[in-house]
């Protein structure tokens, strides 16, 4: 429980779904967060509470990680704020619906890319470099089993998060040895995304992973706590499914 003590955890798309989770996971255990979102309330709002319960330090940050700008900025208040960062967690992710492939527009397609590649190369890039100074860490990438399992309703989402699996591989090339990067691959978890899904698309769903059922936002947890830890300290450029053994 004390190997996060006092370290500096930044968590994008913080403030609902598997980020919260992953965020309440850092902060029980002593780290101090920066909860990064678009909706800057939700943030607070989850500060707050991990300062009354944990007694930790929390910076919330109205981030839109898709603004190449705006990235910058959250490494540079992260930075200013606790003068280092340990771990990164490129967690946010978006997957607009559409009717059909052609009617995909150029906007829906740049924005889920945007979301889900842009701006986690870009803050791993800053952060990364930054690690590498200071003396090491640890970036995890939060993918989707869409990048080897896609969905026709997904399919620039999912190209996005297999585009993860290229920037995983070559970040951990480019800030080696001292930070390790490293991808978890979720299969179907009951966050707001699902809250869109077409009706009987769990069912579907259940009947295709072995465990016959969607997971909850906190079973990414011990996923993201081994590759920030000691536990994976030879664990880089990998990525690991947790996907409840989808077929």
């Amino acid at each position: 429980m004390d190997e996060f003590k006092d370290k500096v955890v930044v968590v994008t798309g913080g403030s609902r779904g598997m980020g919260k989770e992953i965020v309440l996971a850092f902060a029980e255990r002593g780290a101090h967060v920066v909860i990064a979102s678009r909706k800057l309330d939700a943030c607070d709002t989850l500060a707050e509470e991990v300062r009354s319960r944990f007694g930790v330090r929390a910076l919330p940050y109205g981030c839109n990680v898709s603004d190449w700008e705006q990235c910058g900025e959250l490494v540079g208040a992260a930075y200013a704020e606790f003068g280092s960062v340990d771990v990164l967690v490129n967690n946010a992710g978006l997957s607009p619906l559409y009717p059909s492939l052609v009617d995909v527009t150029e906007a829906l397609f740049d924005k889920t890319i945007a979301v889900n590649l842009r701006g986690p190369f870009r803050l791993a890039a800053l952060v990364g470099a930054k690690m590498a100074e200071s003396g090491g860490g640890s970036i995890i990438n939060i993918g989707s089993v869409e990048a080897i399992r896609p969905h026709v309703g997904a399919l620039p989402y999912g190209a996005a998060k297999a585009g993860l699996h290229v920037l995983t591989e070559g970040f951990a090339q480019a800030y080696a040895p001292t930070v390790r990067v490293n991808t978890i691959q979720p299969g179907p978890f009951l966050t707001d995304i699902s809250e869109n899904w077409e009706d009987g698309a769990r069912e579907e769903l259940e009947a295709t992973v072995a465990l016959g059922r969607c997971a909850e936002p906190d079973e990414v947890v011990g996923s993201v706590l081994f590759f920030a830890g000691n536990a994976s300290s030879y664990s880089t450029g990998a990525v690991l499914r947790v996907d409840g053994g989808w077929r």
